[in-house]
């Protein structure tokens, strides 16, 4: 019987001219060896060259490893990946080709057939996570492939004729044939400010590219394209589901069905137990399909305001699992903040990532696999955003917002905030402002102060054409969350996080037939009488008493508003201290100093998270451009990092 594979990463190149060294192949793969330490392989011929590294767990025998040769041997392949259905595949392989035989017990095989019979049409058959890059030895085509969500990463640097490609963004930035040549985007960085990450295909260097979610690219010797082959826009349907008692069996149905999916595995697995509404569900679910105990996993905040520890063990017990428990400290996310800096890559200000990274660690000592909720908020409407959006959708005269944001900055902390809602600059912006400023993050006028030489505009496809039906204005915000934050925020988030400690982690509310059939219920049925994600809170309760899980939600985060105030004050003084700022030559001085005496001298304790964000993307400025004089963050030979003296800084940080 076929069984999945575990995570991998993958790298290759295409290089008519021969320009790339092969040799370099082997230092891709060096280079995300945590991705799979246990093997490593490569194919060269011709342009060609592919490596993979991967983590032995299921299948140990060498047929399953990689790059693997297709039975009729036109075909290279590397994987990163899982394909759920390849059972269903390979019957539907064997109707057309009875003599096809696995000669592995790894789903890859089946992958690669379902290409060699099916072409370019295969990719509408997988039911999974994956990066894959096929190599055609007839035709001399290598072709490149990303799931329909975007799970699994995969970034490619391109000049002329030649191409480079990898799992992860180090793998390309670390090569000495690419590194001198490598320079910042400043579109990037202007994106970094506004959303709090680098919206796909854009990367922090403007030589590299990442491939979209649910895109496909191609290049042989006459050249390169890349298209679109799923995105969400498109599984829009004319009519919505807005039966409760039918959509919520429908949903059941289909979690069931995507639980039971991620739930094969010959290793020992759990899943991420936070107490809110998704990881819950996940759980519940879970729990009812595994014929044992579930292993559950929870990471607890110092901060009551973040701790949902108790919440988690409450319903941890009621499921009867077997729970573990690790708790964060102040001390644990400075020793820690080392390795979340190199595990991104490029500027990343999710937080959350940080307390990601250590449950990783703490949970990969107990399983191999993962379960994670992921996906809910987007959804089923779960953000405080898609109410703003709501709010907003009438568009009122700028006179009236001006003077609605005036008022509102007469208030507390939390109407101060929410006069920034009302300074957006257009409708053709408004759901990236919305999402701006509901994460705290810099606005376009902002930005334009911010940056010393003049940004390039933003692009972001924030209103799509021709839609099937006319959506809501909620409806379109979570459509934004679908296209840019969850695969370029979140996910990113859940890879690194989760490869850095070797750890496979699976995302049942991504089954893309789950994500098709929420796009088309009615949004009456995501939010309801208060509550967001009531369908999901509706299913919830038939696992578990709503007593343990209908509460505030807290989300899994950090006090990083409290820490920038005190423990990690540190981090300001050494990146923003007006030496830093004048080394990178990216922000204008004023607008910084102006921040930090507002957050520091003012107690507008709100723009904290502006100041994680100049605070991250100073970091990486210096770090690549590290010095002597030390401001620069340092690598040591772990790859892991440490930081230079803390410096003495301006009456901000007395």
């Amino acid at each position: 019987m076929a069984k999945l594979p575990f995570m991998c990463g993958i790298s290759g190149y295409y290089s008519p001219q021969g320009i790339f060294p092969p040799i370099e192949l082997e230092r891709m793969n060096a280079l995300q060896q945590h991705r799979g330490p246990d093997s490593s392989g490569v194919f060269t011929e011709g342009p060609a060259g592919l490596g993979h590294r991967r983590l032995s767990i299921i299948d140990l025998s060498q047929a399953a490893n990689q790059p693997m040769t297709s039975a009729c041997g036109q075909f290279i392949m590397v994987y990163n990946g899982e394909v759920y259905n390849f059972r269903e595949l390979l019957q539907q392989i064997r109707k057309q080709d009875p003599s096809f035989e696995p000669r592995s017990h790894a789903d890859s095989e089946v992958v690669l057939q379902a290409f060699a019979l099916w072409g370019l049409d295969f990719l509408h058959r997988l039911n999974g996570m994956f990066a894959i890059a096929i190599y055609d030895r007839r035709q001399q085509a290598l072709y490149l492939f990303r799931d329909r969500l975007g799970v699994k990463p995969l970034y490619y640097y391109y000049e002329g004729k030649d191409l480079i490609f990898s799992s992860e963004l180090k793998a390309l930035s670390g090569l000495p044939t690419l590194s001198s040549k490598l320079e910042t985007d400043q579109q990037a960085i202007s994106s970094f400010l506004l959303l709090g990450y680098i919206p796909a295909p854009l990367s922090i260097y403007r030589q590299i590219r990442k491939l979209p979610a649910g895109a496909f690219a191609r290049i042989d010797r006459n050249g390169f394209h890349t298209e679109k082959w799923w995105e969400p826009a498109a599984r829009l349907e004319p009519e919505t589901t807005d039966n409760p008692r039918q959509a919520l069996q429908h949903l059941e149905s289909l979690l069931e069905s995507s639980v039971s999916y991620r739930l094969t595995s010959d290793v020992p697995y759990g899943s991420f137990l936070s107490g809110g509404i998704d990881s819950s569900l996940i759980t519940a679910i879970a729990s009812k399909l595994s014929n044992e105990p579930l292993n559950t996993f929870t990471i607890g905040s110092p901060v009551a305001r973040f701790n949902e520890a108790g919440f988690a063990k409450q319903i941890a017990r009621h499921l009867g699992t077997s729970h573990h428990e690790l708790f964060l400290t102040e001390k644990e996310v400075i020793d820690w903040l080392p390795v979340f800096f190199n595990t991104y890559d490029e500027p990343f200000a999710d937080s959350s990532g940080i307390p990601s990274l250590l449950l990783s660690h703490f949970s990969r000592h107990n399983v191999t696999m993962t379960l994670s909720g992921d996906g809910g908020d987007e959804l089923f409407m779960g953000y405080g955003a898609y109410r703003w959006a709501e709010r907003l959708r009438s568009h009122p005269p700028a006179t009236l917002r001006k003077m609605a944001s005036a008022a509102l900055m007469l208030g507390n902390q939390r109407m101060q905030r929410a006069s920034a809602l009302f300074r957006y600059e257009s409708h053709q912006t408004l759901r990236s402002h919305i999402f701006s400023q509901e994460q705290y993050c810099f606005s376009h006028p902002e930005i334009r102060e911010l940056l010393r030489a003049q940004p390039n505009e933003i692009q972001l496809n924030e209103r799509p054409d021709k839609l099937p039906r006319k959506l809501r204005a909620s409806e379109q915000q979570a459509l934004f969350d679908l296209q840019y934050y969850l695969p370029d925020d979140l996910l990113v988030k859940v890879d690194r996080a989760t490869m850095a400690a070797s750890l496979e982690t699976r995302i049942p509310l991504l089954d893309y037939r789950i994500v098709e059939f929420a796009l088309n219920v009615h949004p009456s049925l995501k939010y309801r009488n208060g509550k967001t994600k009531w369908l999901l809170r509706e299913l919830l309760a038939k696992y578990i008493p709503r007593e343990l899980f209908e509460r505030p939600k807290k989300g899994f985060s950090i006090p990083l508003d409290q820490w920038l105030q005190n423990e990690l004050k540190f981090l300001p003084q050494q990146y923003l201290s007006d030496a830093a700022i004048k080394k990178t030559g990216v922000l204008q001085p004023l607008a910084v100093k102006k921040l930090l005496e507002d957050f520091y001298l003012k107690n507008k304790g709100y723009l904290y998270q502006r100041v994680w964000l100049l605070v991250v993307l100073q970091r990486w400025l210096l770090e690549s451009n590290v010095t002597a004089d030390g401001l620069a963050y340092v690598a040591d030979q772990s790859g892991q990092g440490n930081f230079p003296g803390r410096l003495e800084g301006g009456p901000w940080l007395k």
